[in-house]
C-alpha cells in the first residue's frame, strides 16, 4: 500500500486517471472482502459448536472425556470434521479435554441429525455407571453448506409372474434349479417351478388358523437358510421344511413380521385384528422402539446409519434415524410403500404407490434429497388397485400385487429400476 500512495499523482493531467482510481478501488475492496471470507467461513458452526460445547462442560465439569461424533444428517464429510474440531476446540477452552474411552471419566456421543427446517445436534453424556444425560442445541440449515445432490431419470419395469383368481399376498423367489417361487394367499402357500418361461403349480400347502381373517388381510413370506420359508399372517406363523416335497406347519403367534429386505434387520407387530402394524418394533431402531402405528415402511441405508420411512396410519410419513422422528412431506402418497436397490442415482429409491381414487393405481419411485422426497421416475399404472407391495427379499426388486379391475383376477408383478443413459 505504501508503494500505491508513493506513485499517486493527484494533480497531474493524466488523462487514464479516472480509471486507475476506479481499479484502484476495486482491488481494496476485493482484499478486504478476502480478508472477511475466512471469519465468515470459520463462524458457519461457531454459534452451536458454542451452544452446543457449554451444554457439555456443564453436565461433565473440566476433565478428560472421550468424545465421539456420529453424522446421521446430509451433511458431507468436510463439514463434519469442521464440526468435529470445532466442537474439540470450544471444548477445551472449558476445560474438557477429549482423550481415548480408556482414559476418559466419561463419555459423550454427538448426533448430528436434522429436521425439515434444522440440523440438530444431541449429545449423550454418561459418567461412571449413572444415567446418561441429553443436551442438544438446533441451528437454522440455511446456515450450513447445503449439500449438492443430482438425480437422474429412472425407469419402473415391471413383469407380470402370475395371476389367480385367489388373493396373493405375497411372493419370494427361490435360487434353484429351475428356479421356484413361493406365493403366498389366503388359504395355501404355493410353490411354482418355471417351466420355460411360464410358472407352473408344485405343490399347494393348506394353512391352518383358528380364528377368521381381517377384512383386508395381508401377509409376509420372509426365506431362510435353515429351512426354505417363514409365512406371516394375522395372529399365525407358518415355518416349512427343508426338502422336497414341501410341507409347513401353522400355529398362532404374535411373532413380529420383518420389515424390508433380508439386510434390514428391523420387525415390528402386526395388529391380529387389523391391518396394520401397531407401532411396536423389534428389536428396535437403536432407542426407537415404538413409533406410531403404520401401514408400510421402507428402509434406506445411509453411511453411518439406516433411514427408515413409515407410512403411518394417520396419513402421515415418518422418517427415523435412530435418534429422531420426523414428517416428511407426503406429495399424494398411498399407503404402500417399499424400497429396492437398484444402483442407479442414489443407489436406492422408493416405489410408492398413488393416492388415487380411480380404479387403477400406480407406481412412482422417490429419492430422498435432504430427507425430502423427489420423483426420480414416471409412474407406472396397474390393471387395479393395488393390494399389496413389498420389498423383495434380496433388495434389488420388489413385488406389488394388484386386483384386475376387468377381470377381478390377483397379478403378481416383480418391479425392478433401470438407469436411463
Amino acid at each position: 500500500m505504501r508503494k500505491a500512495s508513493n506513485n499517486a499523482v493527484y494533480n497531474a493531467p493524466i488523462l487514464d486517471m479516472r480509471a486507475s482510481q476506479s481499479r484502484y478501488s476495486r482491488a481494496v475492496c476485493l482484499f478486504a472482502l478476502l480478508s472477511i471470507v475466512p471469519s465468515v467461513l470459520a463462524s458457519t458452526w461457531h454459534a452451536p459448536e458454542e451452544q452446543l460445547a457449554r451444554k457439555i462442560a456443564a453436565a461433565t465439569g473440566p476433565g478428560a472425556v472421550a468424545v465421539e461424533v456420529v453424522n446421521r444428517s446430509s451433511l458431507g464429510h468436510a463439514d463434519v470434521e469442521e464440526v468435529r474440531r470445532g466442537l474439540a476446540a470450544e471444548l477445551a477452552t472449558l476445560g474438557v479435554r477429549s482423550v481415548s474411552a480408556d482414559q476418559a471419566a466419561a463419555t459423550v456421543r454427538i448426533t448430528l441429525s436434522e429436521n425439515l427446517q434444522n440440523y440438530v445436534w444431541v449429545a449423550e453424556i454418561t459418567q461412571g455407571n449413572g444415567e446418561a444425560s441429553v443436551v442438544m442445541v438446533a441451528t437454522a440449515r440455511s446456515g450450513g453448506a447445503q449439500p449438492d445432490h443430482s438425480t437422474v431419470s429412472l425407469t419402473i419395469r415391471k413383469t407380470l409372474l402370475w395371476s389367480d383368481e385367489n388373493r396373493i399376498l405375497d411372493v419370494a423367489f427361490v435360487s434353484a434349479n429351475p428356479p421356484r417361487m413361493v406365493a403366498l394367499q389366503p388359504e395355501n402357500v404355493v410353490l411354482l417351478k418355471l417351466q420355460g418361461s411360464l410358472w407352473v403349480v408344485e405343490q399347494s400347502l393348506p394353512i391352518t388358523h383358528l380364528h377368521p381373517w381381517p377384512r383386508d388381510l395381508r401377509g409376509r413370506l420372509a426365506l431362510r437358510k435353515d429351512h426354505l420359508f417363514d409365512a406371516y399372517l394375522p395372529g399365525v406363523f407358518c415355518r416349512s421344511t427343508t426338502a422336497m416335497p414341501l410341507a409347513i406347519a401353522c400355529y398362532e403367534s404374535d411373532d413380529p413380521w420383518p420389515l424390508g429386505a433380508d439386510q434390514s434387520g428391523l420387525s415390528a407387530f402386526f395388529s391380529p385384528a387389523r391391518n396394520f402394524f401397531t407401532g411396536a418394533l423389534s428389536p428396535g431402531l437403536e432407542k426407537q422402539t415404538t413409533v406410531k402405528a403404520f401401514y408400510s415402511a421402507a428402509m434406506l441405508p445411509r453411511d453411518k446409519y439406516k433411514l427408515w420411512i413409515l407410512a403411518t396410519v394417520d396419513g402421515q410419513v415418518h422418517l427415523l434415524d435412530g435418534v429422531t422422528d420426523q414428517v416428511a412431506p407426503k406429495p399424494g402418497w398411498g399407503s404402500d410403500i417399499a424400497s429396492v436397490h437398484s444402483g442407479c442415482g442414489l443407489g436406492w429409491q422408493l416405489l410408492v404407490t398413488g393416492n388415487t381414487e380411480t380404479k387403477r393405481e400406480t407406481i412412482k419411485a422417490f429419492e430422498m434429497l435432504d430427507r425430502e422426497p423427489a420423483g426420480v421416475s414416471e409412474p407406472v399404472e396397474f390393471s387395479g388397485n393395488i393390494t399389496a407391495l413389498w420389498t423383495d427379499w434380496d433388495g434389488t426388486t420388489a413385488l406389488a400385487v394388484a386386483q384386475n379391475a376387468d377381470t377381478g383376477k390377483y397379478e403378481a408383478y416383480r418391479l425392478s429400476i433401470s438407469c436411463n443413459q
